[in-house]
């Protein structure tokens, strides 16, 4: 294959989403597996090639396990990406440069977690962390409730912060997941909703805050060319990028210098150069929302508006069903599923395939998708095939 090949997503799954799974990992992600394979019109002895994010998570289905479970004879390209959302994201950058190499043909991506089901939480190892445990727990500092909280306040006192800012992009989230069957939550929400929900580490509410339930989503990619002559059309891999901390994740959220930066600063516009476009071409943005607040931080550092405009940016219904630039289609971590940004790579396939019904962006052309997994964050920006 020609080192300028391109490469596509053809096949998208995931399992259903839960409060509590009783299922084993392995088995819920094989079933997301197998529905993207299936819905690419290929069948397990096609996949040569898996990869997954690298934070403690998936280390519950590891890649050769997986692979087992599913029954492939060979896997020549096995590998583990970034941490967290910034890993789903990047994970199709590692299966598109596997393919223009020549490693594989056909690359699965996975993830999946039962940590709904764990009563500590998707995030209990970081009390594993001697310095977390010793300095910053004794004193309340703990959780990314109260990380992201502090994000917030440090917004707040340089740029200004309504609460009804905030609420803007969990009001959008939720009208996004009330067009999405399964969607995990589906209630109506207004702004006098959002403000009624119970305060969890000042400025955030409940609302604020990502869901924490169970589920697997996958994807498959393969060469463009091979591509075309699949069952559905290929979402393209135009342009990917990457941008890390210098600090740990365990010292990101204390020691982070800029503090209300993230690096999706340095991905996202890297990630639109390599796909020669810009902020004005994209249709629209899945963005890691893990909390409202991140998702204007990065909406900002990718250059849809300016440092400090964010909060303002998302209100008037801007990001919402209908808006300027609808951003996370189909609910997002706050209100459609947490599988640490998986789906949103799914949801934008499905959008740039024009298959959302009553969800679809009309003319989607050019979507955008920004991991973030402090302290790395990936972009990917995906076009239909033109």
């Amino acid at each position: 294959m020609s080192a300028g090949s391109r490469t596509a997503i053809v096949g998208v799954g995931h399992s259903d989403y839960s409060r509590r799974e009783p299922r084993p990992v392995k088995q819920i992600i094989v079933e997301a597996a197998l529905a993207a394979i299936a819905d690419a019109g290929l069948e397990v002895a096609d996949i040569d090639g898996i990869v997954s994010e690298a934070s403690m998570m998936p280390m519950m289905a590891p890649v050769d396990s997986v692979a087992a479970h599913l029954g492939m004879a060979e896997r020549p390209y096995s590998a583990y990406s970034m941490i967290g959302g910034a890993g789903n994201v990047w994970a199709a950058k590692m299966a598109d440069t596997a393919i223009r190499a020549g490693l594989a043909s056909t690359v699965l991506v996975y993830f999946g977690q039962t940590y709904g089901s764990d009563p500590g939480g998707p995030y209990s190892f970081h009390k594993e962390d001697p310095f977390r445990a010793g300095v910053e727990m004794p004193v309340g500092w703990y959780g990314p409730p109260i990380y992201f909280a502090g994000m917030a306040q440090r917004y707040k006192h340089d740029y200004g912060l309504a609460p009804e800012q905030l609420g803007a992009v969990a009001v959008a989230a939720r009208e996004h997941a009330r067009l999405t069957p399964g969607a995990v939550r589906q209630q109506e929400m207004t702004i006098e909703s959002y403000l009624a929900s119970p305060m969890i580490a000042d400025p955030l509410r409940l609302f604020d805050c990502c869901l924490n339930i169970d589920g697997a989503a996958a994807f498959v990619v393969t060469a463009l060319e091979r591509a075309r002559d699949l069952r559905h059309p290929p979402a393209v891999i135009a342009g990917a990028a990457a941008a890390t901390s210098p600090k740990a994740m365990t010292s990101y959220y204390t020691q982070a210098d800029p503090y209300i930066t993230t690096p999706a600063s340095r991905s996202g516009p890297a990630a639109l150069a390599d796909a020669g476009l810009g902020v004005e071409d994209v249709d629209f943005a899945e963005v890691y929302d893990c909390f409202t607040i991140s998702t204007i931080l990065q909406l900002e550092d990718v250059g849809f508006c300016g440092k400090g405009e964010g909060a303002a940016f998302v209100e008037g219904g801007r990001i919402g069903p209908g808006g300027a630039l609808p951003v996370n289609t189909h609910g997002g971590l706050l209100s459609h599923s947490y599988v640490v940004g998986t789906h949103h790579i799914v949801e934008a396939v499905e959008q740039l395939r024009g298959t959302r019904g009553a969800a679809q962006v009309p003319r989607a052309e050019v979507g955008l998708v920004a991991g973030l997994g402090y302290p790395d964050h990936s972009t990917l920006v995906m076009t239909r095939d033109r």
